[in-house]
């Protein structure tokens, strides 16, 4: 079973600094890029976490958010 496309742009996110530079000044645009659902970017748009939790079936505490959710060690 492959992940997610919004998990992989999380795990990407936690790792590479110049992409979550590009994601703070524009989310959209990364999204767009990232391919992910409708639902995941309205979840990641809103930080919703509880839905961004349902999507990628990562519990609380495997993810964290300074502004931009993504996960802990990949």
């Amino acid at each position: 079973m492959s992940k997610s496309k919004l998990l992989d742009l999380m795990n990407k996110l936690g790792s590479d600094a110049a992409l979550e530079a590009e994601y703070l000044k524009d989310p959209e645009a990364v999204l767009d890029r990232a391919g992910v659902s409708d639902d995941e970017r309205k979840a990641m748009l809103a930080s919703d976490y509880a839905a961004v939790g349902k999507l990628t079936g990562l519990e609380e505490g495997q993810y964290a958010t300074n502004h931009t959710i993504k996960t802990y060690n990949a």
